[in-house]
């Protein structure tokens, strides 16, 4: 059974993230991207690690917590202004994500946790930060390869390149759900290209 203050957290991210202009079509209806995203992680995470602690099914609901107030356009096309536009996203995720915990009722500590975790602080080392990160990543083969591979259809090399860098991000058993996913033909060709 969830706690007042985890059903209060996950409805106040709902609520920002509802706010998101950028739109998603699901089942015909436009919804908010990032509201739809957060919810998919939520899936993704109850089935890949269905006892996650509660820090991480927190910072799984709010890995993109109002992402679009922070545009990809508003820095340089390069990997260098790539870099440090997502760390920034880190940094702004943790904050806002620090101020809505708090406004539920957790503590300095738990909030501290979540925090941690959507810096992506000690991957590889912090069990609970790579069940995130393995989580994102088959949110993003699940939900979004299949239209990146449509958007650079005409660059083969740099889907390849990504997908084996999404890779080595994951664990084994991150890597063991992901090959259990269903692509299209030409994305699983592009993925299993990657991998050989």
């Amino acid at each position: 059974m969830e706690s007042d203050r985890y059903t209060t957290a996950i409805r106040l991210f709902d609520e920002a993230n509802s706010a998101d202009p950028n739109l998603e079509i699901i089942d015909g209806l436009p919804q908010p991207k990032e509201l739809i995203y957060g919810r998919r992680m939520s899936v993704c995470l109850d089935s890949f690690a269905p006892d996650a602690p509660e820090a991480v099914r927190l910072a799984a609901r709010c890995q993109h917590i109002r992402r679009w107030e922070i545009p990809r356009d508003t820095y340089p096309r390069d990997r260098s202004g790539y870099l440090r536009w997502r760390t920034n996203l880190r940094k702004f995720h943790a904050e806002v994500a620090g101020e809505i915990l708090k406004a539920a009722g957790y503590d300095d500590d738990l909030i501290g946790q979540a925090q941690s975790l959507l810096r992506k602080e000690n991957l590889k080392t912090n069990p609970d930060t790579q069940t995130l990160e393995d989580v994102i990543c088959l949110v993003f083969l699940q939900y979004y390869f299949d239209d990146f591979v449509g958007q650079h259809e005409h660059e083969p090399e740099k889907i390849v390149d990504i997908v084996r860098k999404t890779w080595v991000k994951m664990s084994d058993a991150g890597h063991d759900a992901a090959l259990k996913l269903v692509f299209t033909d030409r994305s699983k060709a592009l993925v299993l290209e990657a991998l050989s």
